[in-house]
């Protein structure tokens, strides 16, 4: 066993803890990551990198079938074998000596190994042949042990080792068929990956899909995962899965379904279960609440960042809590002044109310804000502008048939939008300037003179402020 003492140790080598660890070196603390896996996370190997990869392609022909000219300069179907050699660059081949050496330029220490808490300021790490060292932080431990897949417990379920969002970024071979069980962002994703790859899909889901955006946009979707050849069952409640010789039977309390693979994509959950949590007096299931300077209650020295505390388990959400954490940490330990207000320069403010988030479908989903139905449960004061986005010039100009709609969520006591989404093809760079005028709380009034370039998609801007109408003169 070997002992070693740094300023900060940080629990998990993904996107969040890699920002922690260059925002904290940068500010002048030493810094060491502990990782067990690949250095660069379940985002660089098995989530937000090489989906976005698989589903590129099929998007790409996609838009060129629908815009003459370029139609007709296609003339076979997509190269699938090619679509995973591109997926398989964007995952590094799943090798992580590029990220190794980023952390070695940054000035970032390396241990690997599972790092679990074993007393305060302390973590002791196992490497893989069994050797261990104590690692103790002079100011603080960082976890960003990120998230783990749900397996329901379902009879049969873990027996017929099903995929989970890692097998499918990853797979080699392409299934005849796949049933998949969820209708989040993760099943919705990879139906439109495996469909477009030339399985036979099915969803089964509780509810209905994508719960968490607004339900218009959603019924897009759906609608066009089932022009796509996909079979979508909602209310359906699973009862049993078994692996058989063929491939897997599902069964449902809407009948059975049999697939050559199945794909659980229900959810995630904070990684914390084997973190040692028991060590510092709390319970190993607890979800590691954090206030908004991402420092877990009741500890001066344990920070949360990322999945792991649940605030909002998206990747870019969790880098963002990760800059305000590497920052806040290294301003405590050198008594620095913290920034600890709302929008201050050490908090996380903006996941509270300003999370953007982009479905990769076929169409896709991008919004940032409560929806309308959250908002109102909330007791807000709101208005809902609708508007066509496809009868935006920009719009059809893109691609013959463009279809698509928009919604702005205005609040009316202070006159400044809170949410926004947009369902279409390309909409993911739209919301960007949506996000910008919600945390910038740009008063609606303002926004007419935000003119947007003609003829682009981002034309819908100036056509919702026209539905909701000119402001009135002094």
């Amino acid at each position: 066993m070997s002992t070693r003492e740094v300023d900060l140790v940080v629990i998990g080598a993904g996107p969040v803890g890699e920002n922690i660890a260059d925002r904290a070196v940068r500010g002048g603390l030493e810094t060491v990551v502990v990782e067990r896996e690949l250095v660069g996370g379940e985002c660089s190997y098995w989530a937000c990198m090489p989906s976005k990869a698989l589903l590129r392609s099929p998007q790409a022909l996609s838009a060129a079938k629908a815009v003459p000219g370029a139609a007709e300069a296609v003339t076979g179907g997509l190269d699938v074998a090619a679509v995973l050699r591109r997926r398989d660059s964007f995952a590094s081949d799943w090798s992580d000596s590029g990220q190794v050496q980023w952390l070695e330029s940054a000035g970032i220490g390396l241990v690997r190994g599972h790092g679990r808490l074993s007393g305060e300021r302390e973590v002791t790490v196992t490497a893989e042949d069994g050797a261990t060292t104590v690692l103790r932080a002079r100011h603080a431990v960082a976890v960003a042990t990120g998230s783990v897949a749900n397996l329901p417990g379902i009879p049969g379920l873990r027996e017929a080792k099903p995929w989970t969002s890692r097998e499918a970024t990853s797979a080699k071979t392409v299934p005849e068929s796949l049933a998949v069980i969820g209708g989040g962002v993760v099943a919705t994703e990879m139906a439109t990956v495996y469909a477009a790859f030339g399985a036979r899909v099915t969803i089964l889901s509780r509810s209905r899909l994508l719960g968490g955006v607004e339900p218009f946009a959603a019924d897009r979707v759906a609608e066009s995962l089932r022009a796509q050849g996909v079979e979508i069952r909602t209310g359906v409640e699973t009862l049993r899965v078994e692996r058989t010789g063929d491939g897997v039977r599902v069964e449902t309390d809407q009948g059975a379904v049999t697939a050559a693979e199945l794909l659980v994509a229900a959810g995630r959950s904070p990684a914390t279960g084997d973190l040692g949590l028991e060590t510092i007096g709390l319970d190993r299931r607890a979800k590691l609440e954090t206030d908004d300077t991402l420092r877990v209650e009741g500890f001066d020295w344990l920070y949360a960042v990322g999945d792991v505390n649940g605030r909002a388990l998206l990747t870019h959400q969790g880098k963002y809590q990760a800059r305000a954490a590497g920052d806040v940490i290294a301003a405590r330990a050198a008594g620095r002044p913290v920034d600890d207000a709302p929008w201050g320069a050490h908090v996380a403010t903006a996941d509270h109310a300003a999370v953007p988030q982009v479905v990769f479908t076929e169409p896709e989903v991008a919004a940032v804000g409560p929806t309308a139905d959250e908002l109102r449960e909330q007791g807000r004061n709101i208005r809902v502008v609708d508007y066509d986005l496809g009868s935006v010039a920009g719009a059809s100009l893109y691609r013959d048939g463009y279809e698509g709609a928009a919604r702005m969520i205005v609040d009316e006591d202070r006159g400044v939008m809170v949410g926004a989404t947009f369902v279409g093809p390309e909409v993911a760079e739209l919301v960007q300037a949506a996000t910008t005028t919600v945390v910038g709380e740009v008063p609606v009034d303002r926004l007419w003179h935000a003119v947007p370039a003609y003829p682009s998609i981002s034309e819908i801007w100036l056509r919702l402020l026209e539905e909701y109408g000119r402001p009135a003169t002094a």
